[in-house]
């Protein structure tokens, strides 16, 4: 055997070394998890493991077969592991990540270069929507994120841009209480009824809060779970935003009088109030004394057939003392 051939063998087997015992080990960083595939299927749980999915509840009943995917064997963060030339890993960030509701993956040139969501609501306006999206790989659907489609997080965009779309076309206002108390209260400048976009703009923790729940199945379809979303701005027209501001100008001032009057109302009712309770005063102080007095010529008949008549005499003889004059009727 030559030099050159020993070499060529010495070189296979620094390189099969090197290839396939070397770079077969690997770690796992903190915020991502793997899964291994051994000639490309992928190590999975018992069948008894994945039964009970929670997130299935969520679904339609004629989704949850069609999005029942296996659980995998998922390897921790940690390292380093080895794996055999047959073996691939797949490594997943699960970190929670944020991204604009108005990005378009597949086209960055649409809604405005991914600044702004357009929309139509249930009375024909063309709104622009801003907000944000937080979003993670869920652990336990990492099939579905690796294998189930394609681009994941392409599909859960879509699926949450439809769902808003469809909210805010048929978004109705809650109704407001019927009860007598709200009557007397002075009316709210935002509430201006049969705009939708001011009802839009004045629920929009109910919209966000709405969007969170209907995204729920989303681990179960696309491995991704959305932990929130915050839809901030719901831009109008110029056109119709001018209208909406002379609407507005219009009840905040309807707002403002009725406030005033109620104002107004208050203070003469307080004022009614305290000048009922000062005649009160004046009348029981008035007829304290004579109650008292009542009740002491009471006392005084009681205790004796003589006690009242020598009362009524020092009475008398007093008043005489500070008279000055006393005019006394002479029998004839």
């Amino acid at each position: 055997m030559t030099a050159i051939s020993l070499g060529i063998i010495v070189g296979l087997i620094g390189w099969f070394l090197v290839r396939y015992i070397v770079f077969s080990f690997y770690t796992v960083d903190q915020n991502e998890r793997a899964v291994k595939t051994i000639f490309g299927r992928a190590e999975r749980l018992p069948a008894e493991a994945s039964s009970e999915d929670p997130f299935a509840e969520y679904l339609r009943p004629e989704e949850r077969e069609r999005y029942r995917y296996p659980q995998l064997r998922v390897i921790p963060p940690g390292g380093p592991y080895f794996k055999w030339p047959w073996e691939r890993i797949y490594k997943v960030s699960v970190a929670t990540q944020t991204i604009n509701m108005a990005v378009d993956l597949e086209d960055p040139r649409a809604n405005h270069g991914g600044t702004v969501l357009e929309a139509v609501t249930k009375d024909q306006l063309n709104v622009g929507l801003k907000g944000q999206i937080r979003y993670r790989v869920s652990e336990r659907h990492l099939y579905a994120y690796l294998f189930g489609v394609k681009s994941p997080v392409v599909h859960v965009m879509g699926y949450f841009v439809s769902i808003l779309r469809e909210r805010i076309a048929n978004f109705e206002a809650p109704p407001l209480p019927s009860d007598g108390a709200l009557a007397s209260q002075p009316a709210d400048a935002s509430a201006v009824s049969g705009v939708s976009i001011n009802d839009l703009r004045k629920n929009l923790r109910d919209l966000n809060e709405h969007m969170d729940r209907e995204c729920l199945s989303s681990p179960a379809r696309y491995g991704i779970a959305l932990d929130a979303s915050l839809i901030t701005e719901i831009d109008a027209p110029p056109d119709v935003e001018s209208a909406m501001a002379a609407i507005n100008t219009a009840h905040n001032q309807v707002s403002s009088d009725i406030s005033l009057a109620q104002a107004a109302a208050d203070q003469k009712i307080v004022q009614s109030k305290r000048a009922v309770e000062i005649e009160t005063l004046k009348a029981q102080a008035e007829v304290e004394p004579l109650l008292a007095l009542a009740e002491q010529l009471h006392r005084l008949r009681a205790s004796g057939p003589g006690a009242l008549t020598a009362y009524l005499r020092n009475v008398r003889l007093n008043l005489f003392r500070q008279a000055e004059r006393v005019i006394m009727e002479v029998e004839r």
